[in-house]
């Protein structure tokens, strides 16, 4: 391989996504780099200026720049960063992140019309090639939590919920069908009926590939959400995916307005429930039952999101 090779694929594949046409209003108004900034801060409930500086590898004043536009535009507020007071921290408002969702849905119907144009059979040579591409160059490195992003499903995605429920649970709990079962009546009503302003699922992808996920449902008490379905992959443990997940759940109920935010879990699950205590969980009932081929104790946690503080992390990992 020569460096003409990989020239010649960056200018191949950048024509292929469209990332220099901005006839197609992919980015507009923003230029490509806004346009990236714009999803780091989407994904991220807030950030440190200096880490997305990091992140991005950019100079430090093409960034502030770029930071100074968005704040002018009401995109984005600034404040003392939580770890460090002398660094500026940075948030999307609610505008900036409906400019970023705007971003974000033209890109994923971008690739999705690309990918309508790859014979289904040919896909997962495809899947393997970019995922070779990306471990060779990153030079075999772990993954590191600053690689997985919190989105929105997407077609498949669903069903990716079931089917990895059900076969993590067989593995490590020995669950039988029963919870799958189970799974499958909680995302088809999700996917049949729900309120997004309200409800919402999550997805945690990490190198192009959903590795955990947690919903958020209401629930039949007043003023109150219950999460559902929190789920990380054992190939993805170690990086803080569930306590990001349970955190964009609180997040979102706090900010849609309910009171509480309850859950149901079982004393088998010690890590889920340690994640739950984290953000300020309490136990409030227990109770022994018979259910997917095992002999389980039930439990019922809540969280009242109208206390102060209530549902911060104060030992984060």
């Amino acid at each position: 391989m020569t460096v003409q090779d990989i020239r010649a694929f960056n200018r191949f594949y950048t024509n292929a996504i469209g990332a220099l046409d901005y006839g197609r209003h992919l980015y507009a108004p923003y230029t490509l780099t806004e346009s990236r900034v714009l999803y780091e801060l989407a994904h991220a409930p807030r950030t440190d200026a200096a880490d997305l500086r990091a992140e991005l590898s950019l100079d430090a004043g093409y960034l502030s720049r770029i930071l100074n536009k968005f704040e002018r535009e009401g995109l984005i507020e600034r404040g003392p960063s939580e770890r460090d007071p002398r660094r500026r921290s940075v948030a999307l408002t609610p505008r900036g992140r409906e400019a970023a969702g705007l971003l974000e849905e033209r890109a994923r119907e971008s690739v999705g019309r690309l990918l309508l144009s790859v014979p289904p059979a040919d896909r997962p040579r495809l899947s393997d090639a970019m995922r070779t591409v990306r471990e060779i160059l990153s030079g075999g490195r772990a993954s590191r939590p600053e690689d997985v992003v919190l989105r929105g499903p997407g077609p498949g995605d669903l069903g990716w919920i079931v089917q990895r429920n059900g076969a993590v649970y067989a593995a490590e709990y020995g669950w039988n069908a029963d919870y799958e079962g189970l799974v499958a009546r909680i995302v088809a009503g999700f996917a049949e009926d729900h309120d997004p302003a309200l409800e919402r699922v999550w997805i945690a992808e990490l190198d192009g590939r959903p590795v955990g996920c947690v919903m958020c449902v209401r629930d039949e008490a007043p003023a109150t959400a219950r999460l559902r379905l929190l789920l990380v992959g054992p190939e993805a443990r170690g990086l803080g995916i569930g306590d990001r997940l349970v955190r964009a759940v609180v997040d979102f109920a706090r900010g849609a307005g309910y009171r509480d935010l309850v859950l149901w879990t079982n004393d088998v699950l010690g890590g889920a429930r340690r994640i739950y205590q984290r953000h300020g969980f309490v136990l409030v009932a227990e109770q022994p039952h018979h259910s997917f081929g095992k002999d389980l104790v039930g439990q019922d946690w809540r969280l009242n999101l109208g206390e102060p503080g209530a549902g911060r992390d104060e030992k984060r990992e």
